[in-house]
Formats: C-alpha cells, structure tokens, sequence
C-alpha cells in the first residue's frame, strides 16, 4: 500500500498454500473482478470463433489458456526483475456471452464489455477468440485514448478486404480498424509476417493503409534488439495496443491454432521481444487463436498464458 486510502493488492493463490492444480479456475488463480474494490488491469475472455476461415476452436481458448495457467508460477518475474501481482491489482473479469451465430452482435457483446473494463485508470488484455475480436477491442479502447498505435504479432496481415463477402472476419480487422481511423497512421507495425499470399496485391494495399512489416525471417537479420528498435522507432511515444496472435510462433511451438505457418518465432524469441518492449504506452493487448483442440499437452495454452503473465509484468513494471 502506498497510502491508508490504497486498497491491498489481492494477489493469485500461492501454489505453496494451495497446489497449482486445485482452487481458483481464474487466470494464474487471481481474485475475480467482483472480489476487489479496483483494478489497473483486467483479463478478460472473448470465446468467439465466428470468424475463422480455416480450422475452428478458439472459442474454447480463453478456457484453456485459464486452465494452463496454472502452470504459471507467478509471484516473481525474474527477467523483469518485479512481483507484478504485488505491485498492480490484477484481475480475472471472466468472459463476454458472446453470439455463436452474429459476428455483428457477437462484436457488439466485446465492445460493450470491454468499454466497462476500460478506463484511463484501468487497463485489458483479452483472451480470444479467434482475431476478429480485436476490432472491438479497438474500437473501445479508442473511445478512452483516441486512435493508437497497433504492434501486431502474426503471421498474417490481417488487412485483407472481405472473405466470401463477408468484411469482418480474422483477416480483415485491421483493414476495418484502419477505415474506422482506430489507428494513429504511419505508427503501426506487423510483426512475425511469414507464408504465401494470395496475390502481391496483398503487400501493396497493406502499405496504403500505412503498415510497416517486419517478417519472421528478418529476425535472423537483425536481431532481437535491431527488431526492437524499428518497433521503437515505428510507436514513437503513442498509445500502443499490443496483438498477439499466437501463430507468429512457429507450430512447433504453437500448434493449437487455426491458420498455422512454418518459419516462426520459437517461443523464447517471442518472449524476448515482448519483455523489451516498454508498458509505459501499453494502453491494452490481446492474445489469441489458441485452438485447443489442435493442441498438444497444452503446448499452445501454455504459451499464451505466459505471454499475458508477461504482458501483466511490462505494465507493473513498465520501463525495460
């Protein structure tokens, strides 16, 4: 406590009281939303897979990606050298009752939750859900800090038009986000790009609407730090929204997803990158596409709660 006016933090549930595969099914087992006086961060779950072209089953990640967590021993971050969960309030606001049958509506249900969520005091991380959810997610968190700056971990662009006529699915977000002015041009950034297009057009329509690429294979030219510093130099001092598709890590690290592509990040190379990033600027971030049913031993779900473990450490312990 900083002051007799500054509510405790309530941390998660020590695995040396309670074993990690018992008690709380919340995130990393932290307090509920319902179970503290205020926050600064939120988990919130998004289970909506309505707008997956290829493999389904991401509306069962937020559950799984919980479930693994349990893994997490979470008290101290080592390599951030903080105890987030002692220093921040952290907390599990379960999941949005989303439409399995609407996109529309089902975006609607995320962008409603997530203003709640919000503030300029409160900090997200939502837990898709295939990638589709993030434009919601944009769009609430642009009511609060005006358009921001997208760092976007992929293997895809996601700013393609329509598929089968429809204009908003998990490829098309940041196309939409771009057209509905959510993005600050000329500061966004993909990273981890890799595979086959379906045409060259792809690259050049992604770099009308103001894009910078970093792709997988631009890693073993430059370097962790030489990839952190074009993403430094891309957000300037912006309001960031971080989105991490967990398919920027090759599937021999995430197979439980819906549209994997070989020559990915190994997980350690995400890490890195993501642990020298500063949370000064980091307004919210989503993880998602974990496909559980294409997992393996919770290879995938495993990944992706770490990635929010180290997203909940930059903003508790926001300077590198």
């Amino acid at each position: 406590m900083t002051d007799e006016n500054t509510p405790e933090v309530v941390g998660p549930v020590s695995g040396t009281q309670v074993p990690r595969f018992a008690g709380s099914p919340t995130f990393a087992r932290l307090p509920r939303v319902d179970e503290v006086p205020d926050y600064a961060v939120a988990v919130l779950g998004a289970p909506f897979d309505g707008g997956t072209s290829f493999r389904p089953g991401a509306r069962f990640g937020p559950a799984a990606v919980r479930q693994a967590s349990r893994n997490l021993r979470p008290a101290y971050h080592p390599d951030l050298d903080v105890a987030p969960y002692q220093r921040i309030q952290v907390v599990d606001a379960g999941d949005v009752p989303c439409n399995p049958f609407s996109i529309d509506e089902a975006l609607t249900q995320i962008d409603r939750h997530a203003a709640d969520l919000l503030s300029d005091r409160h900090r997200l991380i939502t837990v898709g859900g295939d990638h589709t959810v993030a434009l919601p997610l944009l769009r609430a968190v642009s009511r609060v800090h005006g358009p921001v700056a997208l760092v976007h971990f992929d293997a895809h662009l996601d700013t393609w038009d329509t598929y089968f006529g429809a204009p908003r699915t998990h490829g098309t977000i940041f196309r939409r986000a771009f057209e509905e002015g959510l993005l600050i041009e000329d500061h966004s950034i993909h990273v981890g790009i890799r595979g086959p297009l379906y045409s060259r057009q792809d690259l050049v329509d992604d770099a009308s609407f103001g894009f910078q690429v970093i792709r997988a294979g631009d890693l073993d030219l430059l370097g962790v730090e030489g990839v952190l510093d074009r993403i430094r130099r891309r957000v300037g001092d912006a309001p960031v929204y971080l989105s991490v598709d967990i398919d920027v890590l090759d599937p021999a690290f995430a197979p439980g997803t819906g549209t994997p592509e070989i020559g990915g990040f190994t997980s350690r190379e995400l890490l890195r990158l993501l642990r020298g990033l500063s949370g000064d600027s980091l307004v919210a971030a989503d993880v998602v596409e974990v496909s559980p049913a294409y997992d393996h031993a919770e290879i995938t779900s495993l990944a992706a709660a770490t990635v929010i473990y180290d997203l909940t450490a930059l903003m508790a312990n926001p300077t590198p």
